[in-house]
């Protein structure tokens, strides 16, 4: 993921969510980048293109509500 974001600019860190249980992904990540500019070019640039055969839906994250899903903590 940071090699693809790396073509449009700095790349600051990534994380690739997994499911807890089983390791794998669940098929989404966030990448954050030095330059706001560059990030809405890279978003540009590869919203809907394909990363072996599956269309990337790329967006900026939002951040979370309070009340979005309550932590389960046990």
């Amino acid at each position: 993921m940071s090699e693809l974001f790396a073509q449009y600019g700095e790349v600051t860190s990534t994380s690739i969510i997994t499911d807890r249980e089983t390791g794998r992904s669940r098929g989404f990540a966030f990448v954050e980048m030095a330059d706001d500019a560059k990030a809405l070019e890279a978003i540009e640039a590869l919203n809907n293109q394909d990363l072996s055969g599956r269309p990337l839906n790329i967006s900026e994250a939002r951040p979370r509500k309070d009340n979005d899903r309550p932590r389960r903590d046990y």
